[in-house]
């Protein structure tokens, strides 16, 4: 009996994610039906920062997706763009981390939480992943999720999640990140 194994299935494995995960992988968004109307993009320019950028929607060939791009600064204590849903509903506390399929321009972006506990804007969790130019699915364990102060809870808990955004963060670049599907394991 030959056994095939996806890549997601081994990274699950290798994290020590249980099996029966592996057939609830849960999809939170494909892009499909507009997604604009779920989906905001938001900018450093909130807070006096001077970076800029855009959203889109695609589709192509089937696929559907959004793509974020623009130019970050940390001018005028700056640095972020990013693109935020909120969710319809909670996540299943069961729910160990987030799937995401991206391809971008070979530079390293977040995915920022903000919970029911997140009550100041600078507050959420972040994980960090690199992109590069073919769609890749990137796995990120709720457990690898940093707060960002003293005051939150070490790791999210995903029935508390209100918001997922994807983020382009921290340093003078050009971001250009597409996001294929967003879903829960």
């Amino acid at each position: 009996m030959k056994l095939n194994f996806s890549f997601y299935q081994i990274t699950l494995l290798i994290l020590g994610i249980p099996s029966y995960v592996w057939a609830e992988n849960s999809l939170i968004e494909d892009f499909k039906s507009q997604p604009d109307t779920r989906w905001q993009f938001i900018a450093d320019t909130v807070m006096g920062g001077v970076s800029t950028g855009e959203i889109e929607f695609f589709e192509l060939n089937g696929d559907a997706y959004a793509r974020m791009r623009g130019n970050v600064s940390t001018e005028n204590n700056g640095g972020f763009i990013q693109f935020r849903m909120k969710l319809p509903k909670p996540l299943p506390a069961e729910a160990l981390g987030l799937r995401l399929v991206v391809r971008g321009n070979n530079q390293r972006y977040f995915v920022h939480l903000r919970t029911s506990g997140t009550f100041l804007p600078w507050q959420y969790y972040q994980s960090s992943f690199l992109v590069s130019k073919g769609w890749e699915e990137v796995l990120l364990p709720f457990s690898e999720f940093k707060s960002s102060g003293s005051f939150l809870k070490n790791t999210p808990s995903p029935e508390d999640l209100k918001t997922i955004g994807v983020v382009a963060f921290g340093r003078d670049h050009e971001a250009e990140i597409d996001v294929r599907e967003v879903s829960y394991f």
